[in-house]
């Protein structure tokens, strides 16, 4: 098996069954197969994903395990060579797995690559191309420097808003929506870290993979299309609070020990402002009816 293709689903039936149906049109003379964990979905998507595509490999939890572990749960039964983490809610082009397999295979030291993503308007999802979230970074982004100064490299170290999208480049952090991985690689560093409930885990991932001197490389000669949420609806409070709480852990398990007392401190104090504005925000938007794709983790 050249493949695995591992899919989460929590409650996005018809943007799970879209998502199927782009990958089974894809021509390829590669071998594939799908795995697809369903987190204790309340929607009918287990039977829907069952009657119509019977050749899944479909394993329904009886909780919600959260994404790392339901990825985790997809790769230990992974028969590929490479590992693609998928979202539930794209849309891949017919000759997305051809594209990125070849040139997989034919950069041998590359460990993990990802491909272009958009968003439905046409627009880069940005997080398609990051460095990692060092303090600096993470300082540049939060306060809008990154906006006021677009072209320079010092204050866009995190969604690299300098580099020309359509060209293919060495970076630190792919996006979870779509990251395809060298079974050899993930041998290597291991799986992802549960700890991460559903935020946090691809650049944490990212960041073991580089560490164990492997490339990362986004590689836009192909594309997917990313259905990420409406930004104008409300969140329920474990999204807000575990998106935050993986910046501390992510901070804790790979920066503190290389800053001082002060920058530690100022990070957690930052993160926390930064939570409580969320909370007040999102509490001024409109009621949101059920959790929708960008509440698995991507």
């Amino acid at each position: 098996m050249d493949l695995s293709i591992i899919i989460v689903n929590y409650n996005t039936r018809r943007l799970t069954l879209d998502c199927l149906h782009s990958v089974y049109a894809s021509v390829t003379g590669y071998t594939y197969e799908v795995r697809l964990i369903d987190n204790n979905s309340s929607d009918d998507s287990v039977s829907s994903i069952r009657n119509e595509f019977p050749q899944v490999d479909l394993i329904a939890n009886q909780e919600n395990v959260g994404f790392s572990r339901a990825n985790n749960q997809g790769i230990r039964l992974a028969q590929g060579q490479y590992i693609l983490l998928l979202n539930s809610d794209t849309i891949v082009e017919p000759d997305t797995f051809q594209i990125m397999l070849d040139y997989m295979n034919g950069h041998p030291e590359v460990g993990a690559a990802g491909c272009k993503v958009v968003l439905p308007d046409g627009s880069l999802d940005k997080a398609c191309k990051r460095g990692f979230p060092t303090p600096s970074a993470s300082f540049y982004y939060a306060f809008g420097f990154s906006k006021l100064f677009p072209d320079r490299p010092r204050f866009n170290q995190y969604q690299l808003g300098y580099l020309n999208p359509d060209e293919e480049y060495e970076i630190d952090c792919l996006v979870g929506a779509f990251m395809m991985v060298r079974r050899k690689t993930i041998e290597e560093v291991g799986m992802l870290d549960e700890e991460f409930f559903m935020y946090g885990e691809d650049v944490d991932w990212c960041y073991r993979i580089k560490e164990a001197g492997w490339k990362i490389y986004y590689y836009p000669r192909t594309k997917i299309i990313h259905y990420k949420g409406a930004s104008s609806r409300r969140k329920p409070y474990k999204i807000i609070y575990e998106f935050h709480r993986a910046m501390i852990l992510f901070h804790r398990k790979h920066y503190k020990r290389n800053y001082s007392f002060l920058t530690n401190a100022a990070v957690y104090i930052g993160v926390a402002v930064k939570f409580g504005l969320a909370l007040l925000k999102n509490k001024a938007l409109p009621v949101k009816k059920s959790l929708n794709q960008t509440d698995v983790g991507a």
